[in-house]
């Protein structure tokens, strides 16, 4: 199976030039790490006056962990999840676009259960740390039927 950018597409909310990552590099229940080349693209919607602040990284990690979520629920019943907050964030760097390298984005899964999950993130280009932090995730409730 090739999760590429067509596969995250059809898997996340995100659509058009607002799906930002371009494949998924490898991954298992904890943790994912995937690709995004979309920081040197002039449409990427996330830029303000023609430049994309790294802060702005935390929307990549965000649908990192979209992506992460929809792997490990792949035949089950998925749920929509919601960025509740972010902690702990670090910015390296003052913007993304004038990376040249591709962004490596790596999250991890470090606890969590039916309502929350948690997750650190990095973001690194070329071995070079971007940003990182801690994220929480709230999961849209199980529907379960009553009758």
């Amino acid at each position: 199976m090739q999760l590429d950018h067509a596969w995250i597409a059809s898997r996340i909310p995100h659509q058009g030039a607002m799906c930002l990552l371009h494949d998924v590099q490898e991954w298992n229940f904890e943790r994912l790490l995937c690709i995004a080349t979309s920081h040197n693209t002039i449409d990427n919607p996330l830029r303000a006056r023609g430049k994309l602040a790294a802060a702005c990284g935390i929307e990549y990690a965000a649908q990192a962990m979209a992506v992460h979520g929809a792997l490990i629920a792949e035949g089950a019943q998925q749920r929509q999840g919601y960025l509740a907050s972010v902690r702990g964030v670090t910015l390296h760097v003052a913007r993304l676009d004038d990376i040249a390298d591709r962004l490596t984005i790596e999250v991890v899964r470090f606890s969590g259960d039916d309502s929350t999950i948690l997750y650190d993130f990095s973001i690194r280009a070329n071995q070079k740390m971007l940003l990182e932090g801690r994220a929480a995730v709230f999961m849209q409730p199980i529907e379960r039927n009553l009758s």
